[in-house]
């Protein structure tokens, strides 16, 4: 079991920065391939970014958005630059896990954070 607790929302104008922090417990974190994912009002929710050894990035946030990670203290921190309108959601923590004999993929999540880009 992985427990994950994020921190970091809140109100920015257009243009502005913000950093989210996700801290974990439970689990190998440093052979956890661990992510963010976001969900805005009516929208299904959708992929941010993901970090293991390379990282990868939804179309709509790079070259803005960097995802990184520190294993020695268990956390993985997405720093948001440039931020739009558009990135107006609800952030969540991710670490998706191959579980049991079959290695199938599990999905645990934090409780998220609201991020609200708006003038």
């Amino acid at each position: 079991q992985v427990q994950l607790v994020e921190s970091g929302g809140g109100l920015v104008q257009p243009g502005g920065s913000l950093t989210l922090s996700c801290a974990a417990s439970g689990g190998d974190f440093s052979q956890t391939v661990m992510g963010w994912y976001r969900q805005a009002p009516g929208n299904p929710r959708e992929l941010v970014a993901t970090i293991a050894i390379t990282t990868n990035y939804a179309d709509s946030v790079k070259g803005r958005f960097t995802i990184s990670r520190d294993n020695s203290k268990k956390t993985v921190t997405l720093q948001m630059n440039s931020l739009k309108r558009e990135d107006t959601a609800v952030y969540y923590c991710a670490a998706i896990v191959a579980e049991g004999p079959d290695r199938k993929i599990s999905y645990y999540w934090g409780q998220g954070t609201q991020v609200t880009v708006s003038s």
